[in-house]
């Protein structure tokens, strides 16, 4: 496994990382949760990605108790805050933060945070309430360092221009071969601040393993046949999608790869990428996906993928699922 840097921060991440949506605490078994956390471990994963709005905790509460037996600071661990976790606790303001991170450190079973994430913006919120908040939690050794998942660029530069608070050092967009938009602005802009990318959906919902047959049922231990995780794979569950990956089997053959190495080796050729978080419900699967540290795609194989998917490529800035535009300042 290698490491990159988050950001402008002194933490080391590994460049494949384990992430909970949809998955722990919620559509996988308990002890199919630990299997996986310990073979993370083995694998030399250090980066553990997570949410409150998981399962509304429970993914949480699941790490919470896995992790506990492991030492601390031999693992960066990462979680999120702004979606509803009662019809009343929801958003970015100073209040929301402080409760939610406490309650989520409880959940957790630890006393900190490596990284914590606005996991959407909230224009509602002044920014400069929500970056003094996050300030706050900084300062009381509550969190290390401070991030986001799909903000627009106005919206990270008006948190960077809050004066004196804490500094961006990542962000979490949707980021994968058919998933390209970051390219277009945030990934130029982040790389210029200082702000590494961690990915979400590098496999994109696990479409790009090839496992989807144009036209067929979908494996019945997949993401896709179950109500819990299959849900959000939509967009990628196209027949022209599904043809369109298929195109990628020859030349991952041809290249010694796997689907699933080639598909993580193309997210991490990007430099501003520091991990990409992959979600796994079988032990073996958190190997495969480790295989991708350190491998490098030679130019004619990018130019073969890129000639493959030419026809479902997303490559236009676009907002994200619950993404609200604009800034509200005090």
């Amino acid at each position: 496994m290698r490491y990159r840097k988050l950001g402008d921060s002194d933490i080391e991440v590994s460049e494949i990382s384990l992430g909970s949506w949809l998955t722990y605490g919620e559509g996988v078994e308990r002890d199919q949760t630990e299997a996986c956390t310990r073979a993370a471990f083995d694998a030399g994963v250090n980066l553990f990605d997570t949410s409150n709005a998981y399962g509304r905790g429970t993914a949480e509460q699941a790490w919470g108790e896995i992790l506990s037996d492991f030492e601390r600071a031999s693992y960066v661990l990462a979680t999120k805050v702004f979606f509803p976790m009662t019809e009343t606790d929801r958003g970015l303001s100073r209040e929301q933060i402080h409760k939610q991170l406490d309650a989520s450190l409880d959940r957790l079973q630890t006393d900190y945070v490596d990284l914590y994430q606005c996991h959407r913006p909230d224009p509602e919120t002044p920014i400069e309430e929500t970056m003094e908040a996050l300030t706050e939690v900084c300062e009381a050794g509550k969190v290390r360092e401070i991030g986001f998942s799909e903000w627009t660029l106005e919206q990270i530069e008006a948190g960077l221009e809050v004066a004196g608070a804490k500094r961006w050092v990542s962000s979490q967009p949707q980021y994968n071969m058919i998933w390209r938009a970051p390219e277009a602005e945030l990934i130029p802009y982040c790389a210029e601040h200082g702000i590494s990318q961690i990915v979400w959906s590098p496999l994109g919902q696990g479409v790009l393993t090839g496992k989807y047959e144009p036209g067929g049922d979908p494996p019945s231990d997949s993401r896709a046949a179950s109500d819990a995780m299959g849900w959000a794979m939509d967009r990628y569950m196209a027949d022209e999608v599904l043809e369109a990956v298929q195109r990628l089997r020859p030349i991952a053959e041809d290249a010694g790869l796997s689907m699933v190495t080639m598909a993580l080796a193309w997210v991490l050729r990007e430099q501003n990428v520091a991990s990409a978080i992959v979600g796994a419900s079988r032990p073996e699967q958190v190997h495969a996906n480790a295989e991708a540290s350190g491998v490098e795609l030679p130019a004619d194989v990018l130019e073969a993928i890129d000639e493959a998917l030419a026809d479902v490529t997303v490559t236009e800035p676009k907002l994200a699922g619950f993404v609200a535009e604009g800034v509200k300042h005090r």
